[in-house]
């Protein structure tokens, strides 16, 4: 008699830990659903510039990086420290550096799953982790060698736990304590792999303010571990501002508007960004509109995180480029991506009959798949970056003792001579004449030169000199290199115009 009443007390308990343990299996399978999509192709297309930093300063020695980290790309150290070893094991071929960035985008999915249940429900988030997964923006930092994907890993989770510390019951002291030192650990984490994720802190607050059982008492424990974990984290942000003039570049791009930004900035194309904000919009008039209420189930507060968490970031860095410096740009906002899908997942979830949010699904997906498919081609990178085609080219066609000479007009992370660090295969016996100091041996991410006209005295004994220069720069056909070596009695034997780099043949 005693078993009997005692069942129901113990019954509900041990089904909802089934029931989690079930659905942690369903996030990792849609986890892996992330990955494998992200992972698909992505050694396909060549490298581009950004990566070329990446790669580059990956593959320095630890004393040479922390040189070029005092001078630039602080906010980058974190990673490229961490490509340090990764490259040290697995090499530096696309599949390799950019496997990290797959595998990132897939526990950032589970993740994605995981908080939507927390903050919504099951239909929630299952549907939240499959359009996460698919969304352009995703699938293309996840085949990329650069942090974006990392850092979204680091948001994700970091909000997993933040939540679970604010929604658990008061338990052990101590272990509260541990709970908000691995938060402190998290935000600082996130700082060191991309300096921008302290944008999620206001967000973090405003999650605390609306979910905590004992608001007050919560807010102190997490402005304390907010503020050690910013503590930790003071060197990213004071070398950050002293080379901010890094990102000085935005300012010669056309300012981003709005109506941009909410196109490009997650969803790539106008039709699917419609679908997703019309999607968004249904959700959020399901849940904070009384008359409809009874169509949508996401909780008031836990939505108003999920829509600040989409939209503070972004506001902060539009206004900011306003009214302070340009300090915008697409990628940046990429820690915003799973409170997007989550969003546009709310609103799916809302809709009427059940068999419309099968279809909202398939949309989502359908709109996807050209900027997906585009994205795992030859040239999908930097507008066709084709360096290891023309390094291919090279390891055909040249021979040992031929001379190269690169153009070096355009900007540093488009210049061909970059083709020699990331494919050297091709570049094998070949005379670099126009050198001055490898990056390996300078305290900045690149090589220095000197121009042609002050090296000819390096062509002497060359009877062929291959130019690699870049469609619409300074230096094409009639322009000064092939100038000074039609000078000095060489002539255009061949010239192939393989994507944005024009490769030419000069023989004396």
């Amino acid at each position: 008699m005693t078993t009997l009443l005692s069942s129901p007390r113990v019954e509900p308990t041990r089904l909802a830990t089934t029931s989690s343990r079930e659905f942690a299996g369903a996030a990792g399978l849609l986890g892996l659903f992330g990955f494998i999509l992200s992972f698909a192709g992505s050694w396909i297309p060549s490298y581009w510039g950004d990566e070329a930093a990446s790669v580059m300063s990956a593959e320095r020695s630890l004393p040479s990086l922390f040189r070029v980290l005092g001078n630039i790309d602080a906010v980058h150290g974190g990673y490229y420290l961490f490509l340090h070893g990764w490259i040290e094991i697995f090499g530096a071929s696309e599949l390799a550096t950019r496997l990290p960035s797959a595998l990132a985008i897939g526990f950032a999915t589970a993740g994605t799953v995981l908080l939507a249940r927390m903050l919504v429900n099951t239909r929630v988030a299952v549907i939240a982790g499959v359009v996460f997964a698919v969304l352009p923006r995703v699938t293309y930092m996840g085949a990329e060698a650069r942090s974006t994907a990392l850092a979204t890993m680091l948001a994700v989770w970091t909000f997993v736990l933040l939540v679970h510390i604010v929604r658990a019951r008061a338990g052990a002291p101590l272990l509260r304590l541990a709970f908000w030192a691995a938060y402190a650990l998290m935000v600082t984490l996130s700082a060191y792999m991309f300096l921008y994720t302290a944008l999620l802190i206001p967000v973090h607050a405003l999650t605390v303010a609306l979910l905590s059982r004992r608001r007050r008492g919560a807010l102190l424990a997490w402005a304390a571990a907010a503020a050690a974990g910013l503590l930790l984290a003071s060197p990213v942000f004071y070398w950050g501002v002293g080379e901010r003039e890094q990102i000085s570049f935005l300012a010669r791009r056309p300012t981003v508007s709005v109506l941009d930004a909410a196109v490009h900035q997650w969803f790539g194309t106008p039709a699917l960004a419609g679908i997703a904000w019309a999607l968004i919009a249904i959700g959020a008039v399901a849940t904070f509109v009384p008359r409809f209420r009874a169509r949508g189930r996401a909780p008031r507060a836990e939505l108003l995180v999920v829509l600040a968490w989409a939209i503070v970031p972004s506001a902060v860095l539009l206004i900011g480029t306003q009214l302070i410096t340009p300090m915008y740009s697409l990628r940046y906002l990429s820690i915003c991506i799973p409170a997007a899908a989550l969003a546009v997942a709310v609103g799916i979830a809302a809709l009427r009959p059940r068999w419309t949010q099968v279809v909202a699904v398939l949309l989502v997906g359908a709109l996807a798949t050209p900027g997906y498919l585009a994205q795992r081609t030859d040239f999908a990178k930097d507008g066709g970056s084709d360096w290891r085609q023309v390094s291919d080219i090279l390891r055909t066609e040249a021979r040992p003792g031929d001379a190269v000479v690169f153009d070096e007009s355009t900007k540093p992370s488009q210049r061909p001579r970059l083709a020699m660090h990331l494919y050297p295969a091709g570049f094998v016996g070949l005379d670099d004449v126009t050198l001055n100091r490898s990056y390996q041996d300078v305290d900045w991410l690149w090589d220095t030169t000197i121009p042609l006209a002050e090296a000819t005295s390096r062509l002497a004994g060359t009877d062929r000199v291959w130019v690699l220069h870049n469609v619409g720069s300074r230096d094409t056909v009639s322009g000064t290199d092939i100038g000074v070596l039609q000078q000095l009695g060489f002539t255009v034997h061949s010239s192939l115009t393989v994507n944005p780099t024009i490769l030419s043949e000069l023989t004396r």
